[in-house]
């Protein structure tokens, strides 16, 4: 294999690599780096180099490439570029007497050019050192300037941390008022991580408190070392965001509320989408079951893994006194989502994860960990039922990214979920005919 096939290959066999550690398809990565599946494909297997290194830089990032190797994948790039333009300069003629741009001509050629009948140059003057001919001399300017542009470049990734790269959107928010959205207070993973512990006071707050331990970094403000050449400032705050709706019906349209009003002074059941304002209206309690939809997504393009969802029961209580009051007849749907069961009647509930089923397809269950990103969002449902209390509960989802570890806590509006027992309670459905609620048949 040439010296020309060596750089590519090798350039080719490092993007390999770093692909098959994902769990993704060419067509799922080409989706997300914005390119055909046949162009990354060919990148891959050595048959195109790109010309431009931001695309590659984007797939390190989405392959969870470390620092080293994204530099070394930079300095396979240049050395394919440029194996690459040697083999085009190469392979095209260039025309009677002219020599290539990027390629010594031979010693005929030059001799054709200039006029002279000899095939080697003239001999240097008495007492003057000898000169490198002109074409020899070109020769050596290319290997040069593509160290020097190594050089370069390389120092300034180096320099560069991760969070200066694209950043996408500060929160997942909507107007909604079923979706909430909070920030977590992220846990430092050991005594250099610079995030706050949960326990630990805000950074705007000034002074960290002191103890016997060696000093750490605050959160939001380098170390006096940060200035030091080539150091990175370290990576700080919460790197994903998240929104929850508590208010999902069972297949759209199957939900139970509990509310201690007789059925004459309940107004009839809303569309899905007014739940949440419907069931405040009312006082109303989730009956059996909440579904909380979780969205969750990263804040910039590095990689956030989702470790761990874990469920928080803070109260239990005798179940509601009222009138169950159920938002469907019967009805159903052919699609059942994957999500995550939970038993809140359990002393130690888990959130285990369940494979779904759409029209006789199966679903696969969600397994963590899993990871987000800016631009691979991700839902989780939560399912949590019970038959035996009225139960307070919330979620905490455990994180990592680039060495940091984290938790933040899902809740409802800063509030805990609620979800009681509809066993022994009348319960009721809404005739639309009649528009009148009735016996639950």
């Amino acid at each position: 294999m040439s010296e020309v096939q060596d750089d590519v290959q090798e350039f080719a066999a490092l993007l390999t690599r770093l692909k098959e550690r994902t769990d993704r398809s060419y067509g799922q990565l080409a989706r997300r780096l914005n390119m055909n599946t046949s162009t990354l494909h060919r990148y891959c297997a050595g048959d195109a180099v790109p010309l431009d290194f931001a695309p590659v830089e984007r797939f390190a990032a989405l392959c969870q490439a470390t620092p080293e190797e994204r530099l070394e994948l930079h300095r396979r790039w240049i050395l394919a570029v440029a194996a690459r333009q040697r083999t085009r300069t190469t392979a095209a003629p260039a025309p009677e007497g002219a020599p290539s741009a990027h390629s010594a001509p031979s010693d005929s050629a030059v001799s054709a050019t200039e006029g002279a009948p000899s095939e080697t140059p003239a001999e240097p003057a008495p007492g003057e050192p000898p000169r490198r001919p002109w074409y020899r001399r070109r020769s050596l300017l290319v290997p040069a300037a593509v160290a020097t542009a190594l050089l370069a470049t390389l120092g300034s990734l180096s320099a560069l941390p991760d969070d200066d790269r694209s950043r996408a959107s500060d929160s997942v928010q909507g107007a909604d008022p079923t979706r909430t959205s909070a920030m977590g207070t992220p846990r430092p993973k050991s005594a250099r991580s610079p995030s706050p512990s949960p326990t630990t006071a805000s950074p705007s707050a000034g002074a960290s408190k002191k103890s016997s331990a060696k000093p750490t970094e605050s959160a939001g403000r380098p170390s006096e070392k940060s200035d030091e050449p080539g150091r990175q400032r370290p990576p700080t705050g919460l790197p994903l965001t998240w929104s929850a709706d508590s208010h999902v019906w069972q297949a759209g349209c199957g939900h139970d509320y509990v509310i201690t009003r007789p059925p004459q002074q309940v107004p009839p059941p809303p569309a899905a989408q007014d739940a949440a304002t419907w069931a405040a209206t009312q006082g109303a309690v989730h009956g059996r079951q909440t579904m909380v939809e979780i969205t969750v997504q990263g804040r910039t393009s590095t990689a956030v893994v989702l470790d761990a969802l874990r469920v928080r029961v803070v109260g239990r209580s005798a179940p509601v006194e009222g009138t169950s009051y159920a938002m469907d007849n019967g009805c159903g749907g052919a699609l059942t989502p994957r999500s995550f069961d939970v038993d809140l009647d359990k002393d130690r509930p888990i959130a285990r994860p369940v494979a779904g089923n759409d029209t006789g397809t199966p679903i696969p269950a969600m397994k963590l960990p899993y990871r987000v990103s800016a631009e691979d969002p991700e839902v989780l449902l939560v399912d949590a039922q019970t038959v035996g209390c009225d139960c307070s509960w919330y979620l905490e989802l455990d994180w990592s990214s680039q060495g940091r570890t984290g938790s933040v806590r899902i809740d409802d509006h800063g509030r805990p979920f609620r979800t009681t027992s509809i066993k022994g309670l009348p319960r009721y459905s809404y005739d639309t005919s009649a528009r009148e609620w009735v016996p639950y048949s």
